[in-house]
């Protein structure tokens, strides 16, 4: 049997800078960093915008979890 696929498949060269793995870390840090901002109790600026920072972290785990492994 041939185990081959019928068609064949190029890779975009792009995807290799957009593996899962790399870009799910980036954003759990950067969830983290918003958790942290909104913990401390030294600066109102960094509690300001630790709520935008904990929403751009989510959002940008959603659109990674779609990359390619």
């Amino acid at each position: 049997m041939n185990e081959r696929p019928l068609a064949q498949y190029e890779v975009h060269p792009a995807a290799r800078y957009f593996r899962r793995g790399p870009w799910e870390n980036a954003a759990t840090i950067v969830i983290a960093l918003g958790v942290i901002m909104l913990m401390q109790p030294f600066s109102l600026f960094l509690y300001g915008w630790s709520f935008a920072t904990i929403l751009f972290g989510t959002v940008m785990f959603i659109i990674v979890s779609h990359f390619v492994d």
